[in-house]
């Protein structure tokens, strides 16, 4: 009887070992590190994916000007405040002229003394031009007498000494009334400049605007350049926008867009892509674009106001379309895991297209790369190209290779329904 219950308790502990041994084992490869992975699938289908791509933006201003004057000086006088529509030469400020009036008086006397001495050199020319017609006349009265001997040799050379002088006279006289001219131009200018510089202090609207700022108040000291008012043209609004560079290829002036304002959630508003800035963000990655409104900004939009902008790109050719979450990239490479009866294969593909509902449309890479580490259940040279009706992975509990075992489920998170895009 001993022996039969000693052998009744080693059966019994071993029959226990096996079944926690089976245990484990199931725990290993059902849930544990040596259960598979579980994966959601789709089928590539063929069709095509309405090409869009979107950004953030800003309400600007096309047209805009800083209202300040060319010298330094003191504000007098500011005559328009913020949010006040001003039509094109409207008086804005003024600064204080200080002394340009009475130098604009100064030089008016200065001109009025040149324009005297213009007339006095004028009347010395008149003189000079008597008083060389009489000694003409009487040089050549002296040189008859002197062919017929009445008078000497010395008196003709006295009288022709005072045509010469006569002449001289007259030269310097028009060179008195050509002197006193250029005065009188020399201050006249003058005159103008600083006519011109008293105007500068008159600050005038460039166009017809509107007052987004007002910098200085009266009785500040400014420098040249300095701005006392900012304008806007309101008619010039538009969105400047910030793509993904990533994203942008096949943006192009002119394409159609669709512009949702932050103070309008619920309104999109038709749109065009303006302009296409050169230079783009190269710390952020980011090509920047204008964007204007066909129907023009609606009332109550706002300079610096956010947008979101979506822009509509040139549809390309049907080709493979799956969900955008089925395309991995590893080690550089673009590619899908495709569920194949030898396991997983890693087939590359290039992007064509992506939408904004979650879908991407693929072709086949035109070369194919090494695959990542273990990729593929054939070689990469033997992996025949992705094709309609070929099952892809789109959801996965961890990074894959080509030697993890896998499972399909419909959905990998209990009670979520079956995966996007129609996994089986």
């Amino acid at each position: 009887m001993a022996s039969v219950s000693t052998l009744s308790r080693r059966v019994g502990v071993g029959l226990a070992v096996l079944a926690v041994l089976g245990a484990m084992g199931w725990v290993l490869t059902r849930t544990g590190p040596l259960a598979p992975v579980k994966v959601t699938q789709v089928a590539v289908a063929q069709g095509t994916v309405s090409p869009r791509i979107m950004g953030i933006g800003t309400v600007e201003a096309r047209r805009g000007w800083a209202v300040g004057p060319t010298a330094a000086g003191r504000v007098l006088r500011v005559l328009a405040d913020v949010g006040d529509h001003v039509q094109a030469g409207a008086l804005l400020a003024e600064m204080d002229p200080v002394d340009l009036d009475a130098r604009v008086q100064a030089l008016d006397a200065a001109r009025a003394r040149a324009v005297s001495a213009q007339q006095t050199a004028q009347a010395q020319v008149a003189d000079a031009t008597a008083r060389r017609v009489l000694a003409q006349a009487n040089w050549q009265r002296n040189q008859d007498l002197a062919r017929q001997s009445f008078i000497s040799a010395g008196a003709l050379e006295g009288r022709q000494q005072e045509l010469a002088s006569a002449q001289a006279a007259l030269q310097a006289a028009q060179s008195g009334v050509a002197g006193a001219g250029q005065d009188v131009a020399r201050l006249q200018a003058e005159r103008q400049a600083l006519v011109q510089q008293r105007g500068t202090v008159r600050l005038l609207a460039p166009a017809a605007a509107v007052v987004t700022a007002r910098d200085v108040e009266p009785g500040t000291a400014v420098v040249a350049g300095q701005a006392v008012l900012r304008l806007v043209d309101p008619d010039s609004l538009w969105v400047k926008v910030r793509f993904d560079q990533g994203r942008a290829a096949g943006l192009a002036q002119g394409q159609a867009a669709q512009v949702v304002l932050r103070s309008q959630a619920h309104t999109p508003l038709a749109g065009r892509v303006a302009r296409l800035e050169l230079l783009a963000d190269a710390v952020t990655e980011e090509r920047l674009a204008q964007v204007t409104l066909e129907a023009g900004m609606p009332p109550g939009a706002s300079v610096g106001e956010m947008a979101e902008v979506t822009v509509q790109l040139p549809l390309p050719p049907a080709g493979l379309v799956l969900p955008n979450a089925s395309v991995q990239r590893q080690r550089g490479q673009t590619g899908v895991w495709r569920l194949a009866a030898s396991g997983l294969q890693w087939v590359p593909v290039a992007v064509v297209a992506t939408g904004l509902d979650g879908r991407v449309q693929v072709r086949p890479a035109d070369t194919p790369a090494d695959p990542p580490a273990g990729a593929g259940g054939a070689g990469a040279g033997d992996t025949a190209p992705l094709a309609e009706g070929d099952r892809v992975v789109v959801h996965s509990q961890k990074v894959l290779t080509a030697g993890t075992r896998v499972q399909v489920v419909d959905a990998l998170v209990p009670g979520a329904g079956p995966a996007a895009g129609g996994a089986k």
